[in-house]
């Protein structure tokens, strides 16, 4: 079973205080990214990390981002690089 990372609570509330929708999906397994991201009518896969946890990919986390033919699967560690995932400049 999967934990969220411990940045995942800032990066969740920056996102919905620009008036993003975040359905988190840490807890799906199979490798599949920790959130789901609507902003101005695109959808955003974001994997969180937490860089003072090292914040690698698992084998299963890269399995899913080399398999997806969808959206880009993007790593973030900061509210900053979230953000600028959605296209928020920061």
């Amino acid at each position: 079973m999967s934990r969220a990372d411990l940045n995942q609570k800032k990066i969740v509330d920056a996102l919905r205080s620009i008036g993003a929708t975040v359905e988190i999906t840490s807890q799906q397994g199979n490798g599949f990214p920790d959130l789901v991201v609507g902003y101005m009518k695109r959808t955003h896969l974001i994997e969180v990390k937490n860089p003072e946890a090292n914040g690698k990919l698992r084998a299963t986390q890269e399995i899913f981002r080399d398999k997806w033919k969808g959206t880009d699967v993007h790593v973030v560690n900061t509210v900053d690089e979230a953000l600028r995932v959605v296209g928020v400049e920061v």
